[in-house]
Formats: structure tokens, C-alpha cells, sequence
């Protein structure tokens, strides 16, 4: 077994149409935007639940960015290339690097979607995280997130199950958790 050192990850990954950077200060006030345009869309995600400033954001990048320079997460703000524009964050997290797994999370800027920035930009990290030495990425939704659960499918992840009852939503009360993963090629 060799462990994963996601120090060895780089800061910035480019695909076609996108530039994916480890969060920044400079990223916040996008980041901020992106969210607040986004809802009520972040109703499965805790810190969606309602607007948030400029200020939060920075806190939130500088929270990710030391993170992710201490090795236990990667993170990535998604910009498109033409015009800049933030797409969304990507992150890995819950990572058992002995077990050489990680969950993938996404969220997306709303007046961005139905080009499928999103689905390239999650592909990449998967990609990314596969040459890091991960055999398996799992991503984990409230089994309500019809979007979230649409997503995965389209990313080609294999739907493995139900959690029942598996951990609380924002509001506190238990919900179903949908798995779904993929498999190091």
C-alpha cells in the first residue's frame, strides 16, 4: 500500500474550456455571487441555506486553501476560460488514504449549467485523483437531490446503493444518502 499525498496534487488543472485553481482570497467575491445566484438550489448543502457575504466566502476560501496546502483535501474553484467566469467548486474530501478512497462533492453556479462545464470540470478531478494513486471516488447525496443524483449518473458513476436513514440534513433530521462510485480504470 502506498499512502496518497495530495501535496503532490497541482494547484491548477485546465481543460478545454476551463481553468481549476486551489481557492484563493481573490476567488471570494465570485465565489460569493456564484452561491447567492444559486439558490434555492443549495437546499442539500448546509452553507446554501442562505445568503452569504463577501466576507464569509473569504473565510471559507482561506479555510479551503489551508486544507488543501495541508494535504487533506483538494479543492477546486472552477472558472470558464472565454470570460473568466467562476463555474462552480469542486472538492475531494473524506479521504481514506490508506483505503485509497475519496467522496467528491460539486456545486454549481445556476446560470452556468446545461453546457455541462460542470460534468468536465468533475472529470477532471476524478482523473486527477486516479494518476494521485485513488482506486475508488464516491459520491454521496440525499436521496431527495434528484439533481445531485442526475449528476452523478452523468459523470458515469455506478449507483451502488441506499443509505438508509444514514445522517442528517440540514434541518436535523435523518435522510436516505444515495452511493454511487467509480472504480480506478
Amino acid at each position: 500500500m502506498i499512502p496518497i499525498d495530495l501535496k503532490t496534487a497541482p494547484n491548477t488543472l485546465h481543460t478545454d474550456r476551463l481553468r481549476l485553481e486551489t481557492p484563493r482570497a481573490e476567488h471570494a467575491e465570485a465565489f460569493a455571487d456564484g452561491v447567492a445566484a444559486s439558490m434555492p438550489g443549495l437546499a442539500y448543502v448546509a452553507w446554501g441555506l442562505r445568503p452569504r457575504s463577501v466576507e464569509w466566502a473569504l473565510r471559507f476560501c482561506e479555510d479551503d486553501a489551508r486544507s488543501v496546502a495541508a494535504g487533506e483535501d483538494l479543492v477546486f474553484h472552477v472558472f470558464e476560460v472565454s470570460d473568466g467566469g467562476w463555474v462552480g467548486r469542486i472538492d475531494v474530501h473524506t479521504i481514506a488514504s490508506a483505503d485509497a478512497r475519496g467522496e467528491i462533492g460539486y456545486v454549481g453556479d445556476v446560470r452556468r449549467a446545461g453546457r455541462g462545464l460542470m460534468r468536465e470540470a468533475a472529470l477532471a478531478v476524478i482523473d486527477l485523483c486516479f494518476g494521485l494513486g485513488f482506486e475508488r471516488i464516491e459520491a454521496m447525496s440525499d436521496a431527495r437531490n434528484t439533481r445531485a443524483l442526475h449528476f452523478a449518473e452523468g459523470l458515469g458513476l455506478a449507483r451502488e446503493g441506499v443509505l438508509r436513514r444514514h445522517e442528517r440534513d440540514c434541518h436535523g433530521n435523518l435522510c436516505d444518502m444515495v452511493l454511487y462510485a467509480a472504480l480506478r480504470p
